[in-house]
């Protein structure tokens, strides 16, 4: 699970529309930076289609394939638990790529924790389960990383 890199805010700009900062474009990096050191490879990244999250991707996995799903913007934690389910069963490391509170509450529910979910934040969780039977609390937190702790 990665949230979006920090965006701007922008008067009279419509939300789907709104850029990452500087720092945005920094921690998107880091955030691919870091999850390639902690040994994970994506195959398929699910990203919302607004301009943040497309751009975190595009900065944070740039060899991956990324599919925009727009049933991520504003989903709650079962629409987009769904969405998770209907991932290919042959791939081995999924990443969604979204919003808050979705993404962190999908992330809590699956493997628990006590953890904020700032921007450009990630939570690596390990499932057993193929990804089309995958339920609430089957997920084991394997690492996280916050851009303003790390």
């Amino acid at each position: 699970m990665l949230r979006h890199a920090k965006a701007a805010q922008i008067a009279g700009l419509l939300d789907r529309e709104r850029p990452l900062t500087d720092r945005g474009e920094r921690d998107a990096k880091r955030a691919g930076d870091e999850i390639r050191a902690a040994g994970f490879a994506p195959e398929m990244v699910l990203c919302s289609p607004a301009l943040r999250t497309r751009r975190t991707a595009e900065l944070a996995f740039p060899e991956a394939e990324v599919s925009y799903e727009r049933d991520i913007y504003e989903a709650y934690p079962d629409e987009l638990l769904e969405l998770v389910r209907r991932s290919d069963p042959e791939l081995g490391t999924v990443v969604l790529c979204g919003h808050n509170p979705g993404v962190h509450e999908l992330a809590l529910g699956l493997a628990g924790g006590d953890y904020v979910f700032r921007p450009g934040a990630f939570a690596a969780i390990r499932v057993e389960s193929p990804w089309s039977e995958l339920g609430q609390g089957e997920g084991r937190l394997i690492t996280r990383w916050d851009p303003k702790e790390g």
